[in-house]
């Protein structure tokens, strides 16, 4: 093989390398828009870098919105699909769909409606499963709960059970938060990635 020769070939190799870029969508809330935190510290930030040297096939579209429910996800979520075409979506939203006191059966329609769009687009769906305050009462939280497991197990989906696991459920949990107690602080989003992280890399 000449040096011509091997040049095509190279670059034919590296223009298959490129094509093969696979994408992580992730839609969420303020969770995962970065809400009072400064540019770049969030979780999925961090998982863009982490990425970026472990698994450089990889990039990360944040399509999360402050505020957002399970029914702005949902409506949001075709054109998503049409634009990224993501190898896999991690959904992360409900905490407002619970702090807005909507249906839990509204919840669950929207979770399930999204997850089956995904995967009728070739994707694997991740999960971020939510809990909520113990005034709630005991039942619905539970109920609440189990939503997104229910969701998963049914579609054959990835689960988080707990997203904030470790940083809301532990005796120092307002250290980990901002002023107002419901956004986490920067310092908590290495745990959240965490969290994410051994079930997003099954799906990888």
């Amino acid at each position: 093989m000449n040096r011509r020769d091997f040049n095509v070939r190279m670059l034919a190799v590296g223009a298959v390398g490129l094509s093969a870029t696979r994408t992580v969508l992730v839609v969420g809330d303020s969770l995962s828009a970065e809400y009072g935190l400064p540019r770049g510290t969030g979780w999925v930030a961090l998982l863009s870098q982490k990425l970026e040297k472990e698994l450089p096939a990889w990039r990360v579209v944040n399509a999360s919105i402050s505020g957002d429910t399970t029914a702005g996800g949902r409506s949001r979520l075709p054109v998503l699909l049409t634009q990224h075409q993501p190898a896999v979506v991690v959904i992360e939203l409900g905490g407002n769909d619970a702090l807005r006191g909507l249906p839990l059966e509204m919840t669950r329609s929207h979770l399930q409606a999204m997850v089956q769009s995904c995967q009728s687009a070739g994707a694997k769906v991740l999960l971020l499963g939510m809990q909520v305050p113990p005034n709630y009462g005991p039942d619905y939280s539970a109920r609440f709960a189990d939503t997104f497991t229910q969701v998963a197990q049914q579609h054959k989906a990835g689960l988080v059970p707990f997203f904030l696991k470790g940083i809301a459920d532990v005796p120092d949990a307002p250290r980990w938060f901002q002023a107002d107690r419901i956004h986490p602080n920067a310092q908590a989003h290495p745990k959240m990635l965490s969290n994410v992280w051994p079930e997003l890399k099954k799906l990888l």
